[in-house]
């Protein structure tokens, strides 16, 4: 049986990783460079996880948690990638979706994909978005949805349903081939060979990559990944205690006259799980251009200039008991790199297992997808049309 290595923990890693268990070509691991909850069997996981039950169970909210071993940190880490949901560092309970604010289905162009829906509103993970967005374009023929439990509540979904084996703080260095297998090498860890290797991180990120991956992309297929763009931002999580009234009409709202602030989110109320246990929490996404000009700026005076703008546009804003700074130096695509496609360096995986042989078309046309070209730059992040961001290289 082969060993396939799925690299990043995030929509795309996680759902790739669903689709492959179909292929029954063996065992999937997920490697992810953010912190996490623990891979699994790990001693910090276990013990996060019992922490954070225990927490919950005390304020009578525990029904609220993910009971998976995939729960993100307390402390708001970024696991599930721009999908990830960010935790108080007071109450485990209160949380806010920093990355993508809701999920958009476009009918017209779904196709074999309404079944992802289909699926996730069955299981409740996804549920139609009823609370009130002002500024909000919505299309003909398109459906929002948001998911109740934290968009992160998707991606730990779809690893669930996978059965790999996920493991954090993994930043993967070096691909290169040795007898016939990928060796990968890690920041901290030995190296470990698979038969495949998925890489579903920014486009960035694998061409900083070494190893015999730089001479496996050939010139043409390099361009294409060197020609894809993202915009830049930064998100501002506003946690509060258990009581707190926030009194806005909204849930959510965009923001077009204001140079740092485009987007700002109620988002318990977003989510339509407002509850006298637990605090409300408020995200605020920063424009496209603000977050180019700061990209490299010392965060505090960064989270020091949102707060000063938040504060003229939302007055009666109370102040929270935490605050959660992230900044999302790969936001949105503004400029897909095209397919890469499947990069056969090592062709005797494909002749040896069928299974791998005749899923890999379907697993690479529902994951493999472009990006959205109707999605404005400014707007803040979200998921629309498709499950997938255009950046799916396999080796093979």
């Amino acid at each position: 049986m082969a060993r396939v290595l799925v690299v990043g923990a995030g929509l795309t890693g996680g759902a790739c990783a669903a689709l492959l268990r179909g292929a029954a070509l063996g065992r999937i691991a997920v490697w992810e460079k953010a912190r996490g909850a623990g891979g699994p069997g790990t001693r910090r996981g276990a013990a996060r996880r019992g922490a954070a039950r225990r927490g919950a169970a005390r304020r009578g909210a525990a029904r609220r948690l993910v009971s998976s071993r995939l729960v993100s940190s307390l402390t708001g880490c970024r696991a599930g990638g721009r999908m990830s949901t960010s935790r108080s560092a007071q109450d485990a309970a209160c949380t806010a979706d920093l990355g993508a604010q809701y999920v958009t289905l476009e009918t017209a162009r779904a196709g074999s994909r309404r079944s992802f829906y289909e699926e996730l509103l069955s299981h409740g993970i996804l549920k139609p978005l009823t609370a009130p967005i002002e500024g909000m374009v919505v299309k003909e023929g398109s459906c929002n949805y948001v998911a109740p439990q934290g968009i992160s509540s998707v991606v730990k979904y779809y690893l669930k349903q996978s059965g790999a084996d996920v493991f954090y703080e993994q930043h993967v260095t070096h691909v290169s081939l040795r007898d016939g297998k990928w060796e990968v090498f890690r920041k901290m860890g030995p190296p470990e060979q698979f038969d495949i290797v998925i890489l579903t991180m920014p486009v960035p990120q694998i061409l900083q990559l070494q190893g015999d991956i730089v001479n496996i992309i050939n010139e043409s297929q390099k361009q294409q990944l060197e020609s894809a763009s993202y915009s830049s931002r930064y998100a501002l999580g506003l946690f509060y205690e258990a009581g707190t009234r926030i009194d806005v009409p909204w849930a959510a709202q965009y923001i077009t006259d204001n140079p740092c602030i485009r987007f700002i989110s109620i988002d318990n109320k977003k989510r339509n799980i407002e509850s006298p246990e637990i605090g409300p929490s408020v995200v605020v996404h920063t424009t496209v251009t603000f977050g180019s000009e700061h990209l490299d700026s010392d965060p505090a005076e960064v989270q020091r200039l949102i707060l000063s703008h938040l504060e003229r546009i939302v007055p009666s804003l109370p102040k929270p008991v935490s605050i959660k700074c992230q900044k999302w130096r790969y936001s949105q695509h503004t400029r897909a790199g095209g397919r890469v496609g499947c990069l056969k360096a090592v062709c005797m995986l494909a002749q040896q297992h069928e299974a791998w042989a005749a899923h890999h078309d379907s697993c690479y046309s529902e994951v493999h997808l472009t990006s959205h070209p109707g999605r404005s730059p400014c707007q803040p992040n979200r998921v629309a049309g498709s499950f997938g961001n255009g950046r799916l290289p396999f080796l093979c």
